[in-house]
Order: C-alpha cells, then sequence, then structure tokens
C-alpha cells in the first residue's frame, strides 16, 4: 500500500489485456502496478510488497502456481487471485490449496474482477486486525468488552473465530451480560464492518408492529401506514442485523424470517414482490432457546438456521475479578462526567464489589457506582458508599421459627431439647436453632406419620403423598440398622413390593 491507496499487481505478459484489467481497478480507488513476467512480479512483491497480487496462470518464464508458491514462501503479507482459462480449472482449484485467495475465469466481466479484488482487500485487512487483537487477548478489554477472566479469554477467541465468518451468531447469556457489545464486535472484526450493523429489540416491540419493524412495509399497507417504511432487515443490507431477544418474536413472524433467510430476498408487508437482501444475522436471547423450542414458542428449524454459531457470555458472578475491573471503568467515566474526585476504590470496597453475586450482571453494576458517584465525592469510593446489594455466597438460611411440618406432627428444629435427643449430628445456626441432617428429618417424619396413622403404612403414605412401596423400602433399611417405627406393621399387603418405587 502507497499513501492511502491499496497497491494491486498485475502479472500479464499480454499488454492489450493488462492495460485492460488497469483499467477496470484505476477507477476503483486503487494503485495498480503492472509487469509481464514471474521475475520482475518477484522483485515487485520483494520492493513494495503489494496488498493483492493478480497473475496470470501462463506466464512468459514459468506459471502461475509456481509464482504462487514462491510468494508464499516469502511470507509476504498479500492475496494472490489467479486468471484461468477453461482448461487450466484444475491448476487454480489447486492453487487455491496452495492458498490463493480466489480465480477468476477467462472472459469476465469489470465487476467480477473488481469484486474479487475488493474482497481480497478487505481479508487481508481484517487478517491484519485480528492479528492485532491476538496480542489484546489477554489484557483488560476487548472491542469495548471489559474482563480479563479465562471465561472471558473464551469468548474473545470465539469472536475472532466467528467474526471473519458469513455464520449467523446465536449469543445467549442472562440478561445484563454484554450481549449487544459482543454483536457489535462481531460487526466490528467482519469484513462486514463498513456496512450498516442494525440492532432491534424484539421484545421491545409490539406483535402487531414487529413485521413492519423488521420487514418494512408498503405506503396503505394498513391503516396508519401513511409513508412507506425500509424496515430492518432492508436496512441492514451490505451489513448486520442484530436481533435481540429473538425467541420473543410472533410464532407467525418466525415461519417468515426462516423464508427470508433461505430465499435471502424480503417481501415488505403491502408488496407483491420480493426484494433481494444480503444481510448478516446476529441474534441474541436471555432465555434457554432449547427450552422454547421444546415448550413450542420457538420453531425448531429456525433456531437450527440461527443456531450456527453459538457464543455463550458467562454471567458476572462467574467471571472472578471483572467486576472489579468493570466497577473502575464505570467510576472513571461517571466521575468525569459529573465532575467528581473518584480515581479508585478502598481494598474493602473491592472486596465488597468481588463479592457480591449481581443478580442483574453488568447493568446492575453500572448502575450502583453511577448512584454511588452521584451520592457521594471523594478520591477512593469506600464500600459504604455502595447501594446494598445481595452477597454472592447466600448463607443457609435459618429455619422459621414455626415451620409448617410442626402441624404434621414431624420433629423440626427449634424443638424442646429432650424432643431433639439422639440427634448426634445436630448443629446449632447463628439464631441459635438447631440445624440436623436431612435423612435425620425424612426418617422422624415417616416414623410420626406412621404412629399417627395406628401402623397403617399405605395410609401414611398417603398422607406423606408417596408411594406405600416408598416407605416399605425405608422400614426395610432401618431394620437392618436394628430399629423401626412402633406400631409398624412393616408386612407389605399384596400387590406391595417391599423395594421397587412406585
Amino acid at each position: 500500500m502507497t499513501g492511502n491507496k491499496p497497491s494491486v499487481l498485475l502479472v500479464e505478459d499480454a499488454r492489450a489485456l493488462a492495460e485492460t484489467y488497469r483499467a477496470y481497478l484505476v477507477p476503483q480507488g486503487l494503485e495498480v502496478h503492472v509487469v509481464a513476467t514471474g521475475a520482475e512480479a518477484m522483485e515487485h512483491v520483494a520492493a513494495h510488497a503489494p496488498g493483492v497480487v493478480v497473475l496470470d496462470v501462463n506466464l512468459p518464464d514459468g506459471n502461475g502456481l509456481d509464482l504462487l508458491k514462491r510468494i508464499k514462501a516469502r511470507g509476504t503479507p498479500c492475496e494472490v487471485v489467479l486468471i484461468t482459462g477453461k482448461a487450466s480449472v484444475n491448476i487454480a482449484v489447486e492453487a487455491m490449496r496452495e492458498g490463493a485467495f480466489d480465480f477468476v475465469m477467462k472472459p469476465f466481466t469489470a465487476d467480477r474482477l473488481r469484486v474479487t479484488v475488493r474482497n481480497a482487500l478487505d481479508r487481508l485487512q481484517l487478517a491484519s486486525r485480528l492479528e492485532e487483537l491476538g496480542g489484546e487477548i489477554g489484557a483488560d478489554g476487548f472491542e469495548g468488552m471489559i474482563g480479563r477472566s479465562p471465561a472471558m479469554q473464551a469468548v474473545y477467541r470465539l469472536i475472532c473465530s466467528a467474526a471473519p465468518t458469513s455464520a449467523t451468531v446465536f449469543i445467549s447469556g442472562e440478561s445484563g451480560t454484554g450481549k449487544e457489545l459482543c454483536a457489535h464486535a462481531i460487526h466490528a472484526l467482519s469484513k462486514r464492518a463498513a456496512g450498516p450493523l442494525v440492532s432491534i429489540n424484539c421484545a421491545a416491540i409490539p406483535r402487531g408492529m414487529q413485521e413492519s419493524e423488521i420487514f418494512g412495509h408498503a405506503r396503505g399497507a394498513f391503516t396508519g401506514a401513511v409513508s412507506e417504511r425500509k424496515g430492518a432487515m432492508l436496512s441492514a443490507d451490505g451489513g448486520t442485523l442484530f436481533l435481540d431477544e429473538v425467541c420473543e418474536m410472533d410464532p407467525d413472524l418466525q415461519t417468515r424470517m426462516l423464508r427470508v433467510l433461505q430465499e435471502k430476498a424480503v417481501r415488505r408487508v403491502g408488496e407483491d414482490h420480493m426484494r433481494p437482501v444480503d444481510v448478516r444475522i446476529v441474534c441474541a436471547t436471555n432465555r434457554d432457546p432449547e427450552a422454547e423450542v421444546a415448550a413450542g414458542r420457538f420453531r425448531e428449524d429456525l433456531y437450527y438456521r440461527l443456531h450456527v454459531m453459538p457464543i455463550e457470555l458467562p454471567p458476572l458472578r462467574a467471571r472472578g475479578g471483572d467486576a472489579v475491573l468493570i466497577a473502575r471503568h464505570f467510576l472513571r467515566q461517571f466521575a468525569e462526567e459529573d465532575g467528581k474526585r473518584f480515581r479508585d476504590f478502598t481494598t474493602d470496597c473491592e472486596r465488597a464489589l468481588a463479592a457480591c453475586a449481581w443478580p442483574g450482571n453488568i447493568r446492575q453494576l453500572q448502575n450502583a457506582i453511577r448512584r454511588a458517584v452521584v451520592l457521594n465525592d471523594a478520591e477512593l469510593m469506600e464500600a459504604g458508599m455502595l447501594p446494598a446489594q445481595p452477597q454472592g455466597q447466600a448463607d443457609i438460611p435459618s429455619p422459621s421459627p414455626v415451620p409448617a411440618a410442626a402441624s404434621a406432627g414431624i420433629a423440626v428444629a427449634g424443638m424442646p431439647a429432650d424432643a431433639q435427643a439422639g440427634t448426634d449430628a445436630a448443629m446449632r445456626s447463628e439464631a441459635g436453632l438447631r440445624i440436623r441432617p436431612l435423612d435425620t428429618v425424612i426418617r422422624e417424619a415417616i416414623e410420626s406419620a406412621i404412629s399417627l396413622c395406628g401402623g397403617n403404612i399405605p395410609r401414611a403414605a398417603q398422607a406423606l403423598k408417596v408411594s406405600p412401596s416408598t416407605l416399605y423400602r425405608r422400614l426395610q433399611s432401618w431394620n437392618g440398622q436394628g430399629r423401626a417405627p412402633a406400631g409398624a406393621r412393616g408386612d407389605a399387603p399384596a400387590g406391595e413390593g417391599p423395594i421397587s418405587e412406585r
């Protein structure tokens, strides 16, 4: 590349053809150089490193395939496009395996050559950008996303793999995990980056208006359609359409979306003809898409059409110390916006941020820091300035002083000491109430029910809403331990197996 113009090298020994190809490319803002032999081509590649080399398969001093191999062996960062006749298609296919970007077959139009060269330059630019990003992965952020946890490093690598392709990307994750930022990163790193990115939230649009918002409508298509609407799909032509909360899409609209993806054409509401469209779809949801399919709320065939490259964003509570990194970013941003002195957190404040569960993820963290900055001013933010938030690991809840099970005659925590005798594994909570193993509580519940039912096991099972065989199985186990509930009639009636569950 010389100056701001991408550089193209044409290797063609027929002077008339070389000038024709040059005339095709120069109006595209490209700097075009022409040479006639393979030797001249190698000298030019070594001296000027063009972005794209366009070469004929047949050259006076060799063939294009050999020249391709020599260019690739140098490690020169350039793309190679071969010009071939029908008789040499097999050579062109072999050249693709050797690393050629593409080939054009004679005779070809000006547009065919222009599009091929432009795509080659786009790929070269994208490869350069991804190489730069390779060094950024492992840092504190990536394409506007903040975090250095292993979970986010994996996400960054998935984005780098998916972005250069045309594959549909399906982003999932809890609300507030940054799905829209992920979509923006995919678009920015794609070959469609120069095209539009159109975002539409399916949950924010009334179901009756979704078709018009996504596919557009003609004037007079329905009451209130006083002017035509292009629609998100056509507006994103040549770029990316981000469908947020895609599982909220109306079922009838899902059928239309499937057809649009298959036919690559859109029919606006109120029109009879189809309009071709070239759009990459990136979609996102905070629901479990497979559960939505199983429940019949989302079409299975559309799900598999969209779920080509899945990316799952981890919740903030699973991202280690990322919460502090993100909070520090928001702290400095809001302090600058509001003219406050905050520049960092105290150690206790960092611990409090890391310990919080953040069920609302990044959005909740952002709001917490915003509120703290609005209400306070200091150089360091202290833990007491943060609004109260749920902790990351909830404590075991203390049992109610009067558990519901008590009314059924079940021994429970908090009863008098004589009722708790024999419970060796008992513990005391901070409130002084006793916490006992679940097996002990279950056994006492069964024994109590049998006793209240006069030793009638089927009646006790009915009261406990379990199968009688469940009680017989447990009784058999306890009898092996040398203890059976008083008054229990342990013989199974006819038809009741003592072991198997029903």
